[in-house]
């Protein structure tokens, strides 16, 4: 994330280049979606058991607050 932001910090300076611009054009799109990796990782890990009427044990997606 750091690394992204830096990325943009950078771009929006009005000191690179066309070609410099696109170049971290391109290495923020690839940090953007490793990231999405990572958070669609974590959010299949993040799951809760519920008991259901019949006894037996459901997974179901974990019921995270909102912190925005």
């Amino acid at each position: 994330m750091e690394n992204l932001e830096d990325i943009v910090e950078r771009m929006e300076s009005g000191e690179l280049s066309l070609e410099e611009l696109m170049n971290y054009f391109e290495d923020g799109a690839k940090l953007v979606k490793l990231c999405q990796n990572h958070l669609n990782r974590a959010e299949t890990r993040i799951m809760e058991l519920e008991k259901q009427s019949d006894g037996q044990w459901q997974e179901k997606p974990a019921s995270i607050p909102n912190t925005d």
